[in-house]
């Protein structure tokens, strides 16, 4: 627990294990190597086609090797834009090998910033997914000093990721083994606001991490576990929990063809392990909730009787009745076995993180079979830092500190919680700083280890801690009040016919809300009602605005009345990395919306 200045910090504070991203490949592919590590979809869409730790490691060396024969070395960067495959892999741990950096980007980046990751990390070669990419920056070598040469990986050209494997082949280099404290790569968070900043991560905060993610969960992964990756490598959570944590407990990954087909690859790769954001899990349930509202009759009756009696098991400390148990049983074979089929009949558990997690859904999960753990954290901690296990656990917390890692809630002078204060992070997963940047870097780090991580928070008396939201997100109401947006967003997000919202209120009497519908859901309903199915009419249909605030209502009763939006803006449009409202981790650009709708903002008042 945190009373005042004093830490709570993990007992098994000792990380075992290898302190840099190489050795921690090459030991894996020592104990695993015929075990299959990546999978991917085949060309009629009927299973998966699975590569073996060994074969991965044999295409590592001669990377690493072509790399080595086109002059890249210690210190220099290697870029990538391309999505989760093989060939990311292969490149990164080659980079490691090398002791240079990887830097990672997303495909549908925007140009002009791909442009300034290239340039600001000083990337010497850069490998893009396909030709089309090539043909969207071609131009960058004659701009950009740093920059030698581009590699095509879906090619078969001279300037081909194949080519270069094969020149590494005919002249293979030992890989070299990097200190802790060298940078293994930059990754950029995509900022709402500006230009991204680049964090610098060491082996060593990589590493840690990925060591002490898998020292938290012993009892829940173990080798030959699967999980279906469609988390973009290019973001923090991603690449540690499914790429670096993943291959040191000899795990397997077969990857999403789209985000559209996820439900179509889970029984197709039968995970046993899942690595979400909560957005995933909202949808799995409001799209069984409303199912079942649909269909009413036996199917209603009997997921409202699964919900009850779970919460009289919980009520009742895990020791329900005969009576409950039954209920339960009936559920669990008729309703909820069906939607464990779904994830494709093996999950055992699954980690949410990248924003809150409802409480509501998260117990949903647990009364179904799928136990979902809740983590925090964020790129500049590698990224995880406290985590809820299936033995530790407590929904609408963040959990406690892995191991190694600590944390103190520092109080903001003038707030007017006492328990509640910033969080300020400790342990090997604290970045090294941001690239190029001095000033912001010192803004952060602090001169005991610490970074402040800019997330309100605290802590109970069990040790788990609770975040209250983003410290430059909040905002006062004219009566006063502290309103934290993000979370009053995720509650309405659990609404079935609401795709996204933002929350706005800055100085104001009171809230509003800025709504997308989901149109799938919402589609359908007017049509029931006789209504158009113009959205550009319907968001002005006096019909959808008044369900648009009972859901709001509804999804947002056990909020305190002052954050509840009183109004709402209905949008056509929905919020997309492609039209600038979101990054490419999808958080909202709240300048930007406010920018492109205030005015219209402005009328609800």
């Amino acid at each position: 627990m945190v009373t005042g200045g004093k830490l709570m910090a993990d007992v098994k504070n000792e990380i075992n294990g290898p302190d840099n991203l190489v050795d921690l490949f090459e030991q894996a592919v020592e104990k695993f190597r015929d075990n299959d590590l990546f999978g991917t979809k085949n060309s009629d869409k009927t299973g998966y086609d699975w590569v073996t730790y060994g074969e991965i490691a044999e295409r590592v060396d001669n990377m690493r090797s072509g790399l080595a024969a086109i002059g890249v070395g210690r210190g220099d960067s290697v870029g990538i834009i391309a999505n989760n495959c093989n060939e990311w892999a292969v490149a990164a741990y080659a980079t490691y090998g090398l002791c240079a950096k990887y830097i990672p980007m997303y495909e549908a980046e925007l140009t002009r910033i791909m442009k300034y990751i290239i340039k600001d990390s000083g990337v010497k070669v850069l490998l893009v997914a396909r030709n089309d990419i090539l043909e969207k920056i071609k131009h960058f070598p004659d701009e950009i000093e740093s920059l030698k040469r581009i590699i095509v990986i879906d090619s078969k050209g001279d300037n081909s990721m194949a080519e270069l494997e094969r020149i590494g082949k005919k002249k293979p280099v030992p890989s070299v083994k990097p200190e802790k404290k060298d940078i293994a790569g930059l990754i950029y968070t995509s900022g709402t606001t500006g230009n991204p900043k680049g964090v610098l991560l060491s082996h060593w905060n990589l590493a840690s991490n990925a060591l002490a993610a898998t020292m938290a969960l012993p009892k829940m992964i173990s080798a030959g576990d699967r999980t279906l990756s469609f988390l973009p490598w290019a973001h923090s959570f991603g690449q540690t929990a499914e790429l670096h944590m993943l291959i040191n407990f000899g795990g397997q990954t077969g990857f999403a063809e789209s985000p559209q087909t996820i439900v179509d690859d889970l029984a197709l790769v039968k995970p046993t392990l899942l690595i979400a954001v909560p957005r995933v899990f909202n949808k799995v349930y409001t799209g069984l909730k409303d199912k079942v509202e649909k269909e009413g009759g036996l199917a209603k009756f009997l997921f409202d009787m699964g919900q009850n009696a779970a919460r009289e098991k919980r009520a009742a400390g895990g020791n329900a009745g005969l009576i409950t148990r039954m209920k339960l049983a009936l559920v669990d074979r008729l309703v909820y076995s069906k939607v464990r089929a779904k994830f494709g009949g093996r999950m055992k558990m699954a980690l949410s993180s990248s924003a809150a997690l409802s409480p509501r859904i998260a117990e949903f999960f647990w009364d179904i079979g799928i136990p979902v753990c809740e983590a925090w954290g964020m790129t500049e901690l590698s990224p995880a830092h406290t985590v809820n296990t299936t033995e530790n656990n407590k929904p609408g917390t963040a959990g406690r500190p892995i191991p190694g890692c600590s944390i103190k809630i520092e109080k903001i002078p003038g707030f007017e919680d006492d328990k509640e204060g910033e969080i300020i992070a400790y342990g090997p997963n604290v970045m090294v700083g941001y690239h190029n940047l001095p000033e912001a870097t010192g803004q952060v780090l602090r001169e005991d280890g610490g970074l402040h991580t800019g997330d309100l928070g605290w802590v109970d008396d069990e040790g788990y801690l609770h975040i209250t939201g983003r410290i430059k997100e909040q905002y006062k109401l004219e009566n006063g009040k502290y309103v934290f947006p993000s979370a009053i967003e995720e509650t309405i997000k659990l609404s079935m016919f609401i795709e996204n919202a933002m929350v706005y209120g800055h100085n104001r009497p009171f809230n509003v809300a800025i709504v997308v519908p989901d149109w799938l859901v919402v589609l359908p309903w007017a049509e029931k009602q006789g209504l158009t199915d113009d959205v550009e009419q319907l968001i002005n249909e006096p019909k959808l605005v008044q369900l648009m605030e009972s859901e709001i209502q509804k999804t947002c009763r056990s909020l305190a009345a002052y954050e509840i939006p009183r109004k709402i803006l209905l949008l056509s449009e929905a919020f997309t990395p492609e039209n600038g409202i979101l990054t490419p981790t999808l958080k909202l650009k709240r300048r930007e919306v406010h920018k492109r709708f205030g005015s219209r903002i402005e009328e609800l008042y």
